[in-house]
């Protein structure tokens, strides 16, 4: 099975999202967040990326992550990460209580599949503060693929990581994490990038775009995606390939939108006022367009 068939397999067996012109949606994806040492490539815009979730909470947007969360190729213990992030993931709690939280997995934390470590590591976590077990995700599911179905229009968006298209990432991954565990972890101190990267590669990541973009017209089908951490955000009559971008872009982190029947790419950073004070703001880079004129052209 090849990379395309095997999104089309995903796409036919992922839970379908009604959703309509009055829902807001926010799709993050490659937060990676790690355990808080030097080689958490979260930690960088951590309060970036918490100041940005607690106004789309506040908001009452559903949180939907595209893969590449947590960063549990460099990381093999689940708590080490939530330990590190306890905030966000107290925040991301929240959105789960009030049933506005899916998440996707990617191939950095593909072990998220398995069900067993789910229910092992996300439905609680031990808090050292209460020396007990708090519910964190109790009962949650994890998906390789979703589908928002407009309910009144019918048209679909699959929301899928993208790493599936992606030989040494989807089939090689246990080599690939071992790789970076254990060899370009401790080299990225000195400056030197993982070839294998994706998001460090720019044929890589031209070559995964091809294709996904391959399977939109194939499918006639919306995509958003994550991986490549490179944002791309369509002009109307062009092929509807979207890419939420990162988390760990330098000073600044991307999203994609959905609200009023619209659909945007922002980004939030640390912006300063003329008085030379400092805060977090979010900016538009592309749209807003409307949904349904990339489904009319």
């Amino acid at each position: 099975m090849n990379g395309l068939e095997r999104l089309s397999k995903i796409f036919q067996s992922s839970e379908e999202i009604r959703f309509n012109d009055y829902s807001k949606i926010v799709l993050f994806s490659d937060c990676h967040r790690g355990d808080g040492s030097w080689a958490d490539n979260l930690m960088k815009n951590q309060n970036i990326y918490f100041a940005a979730l607690t106004y789309y909470y506040e908001l009452n947007y559903t949180y939907i992550e595209i893969g590449d969360g947590d960063e549990l190729w460099e990381n093999s213990k689940f708590y080490d990460i939530v330990h590190a992030h306890e905030d966000i993931f107290w925040l991301l709690s929240r959105f789960y209580n009030k049933n506005s939280l899916y998440l996707i997995f990617g191939n950095h934390d593909i072990v998220k599949r398995n069900e067993e470590f789910v229910k092992a590591n996300l439905y609680e976590y031990f808090d050292e503060r209460w020396k007990k077990n708090i519910p964190l995700f109790k009962g949650i599911k994890i998906h390789e693929g979703l589908v928002l179905k407009h309910q009144d229009l019918g048209y679909k968006i699959f929301l899928v990581h993208g790493h599936q298209v992606d030989f040494l990432n989807y089939h090689l991954w246990t080599l690939s994490r071992f790789l970076v565990r254990y060899l370009w972890k401790p080299l990225e101190s000195f400056g030197v990038n993982d070839p294998t990267s994706t998001a460090k590669n720019y044929h890589k990541k031209a070559e995964v775009e091809k294709k996904l973009t391959q399977w939109v017209k194939k499918e006639k089908h919306a995509i958003i995606a994550g991986h490549t951490h490179r944002p791309r955000f369509p002009e109307v009559g062009e092929t509807p390939y979207f890419n939420d971008g990162s988390c760990v872009h330098p000073r600044c982190i991307t999203a994609i939108e959905i609200a009023g029947g619209n659909i945007m790419l922002v980004k939030w950073f640390v912006k300063t006022k003329n008085d030379g004070t400092l805060y977090i703001g979010r900016e538009i880079l592309a749209g807003p367009r409307k949904l349904k004129s990339y489904f009319n052209s």
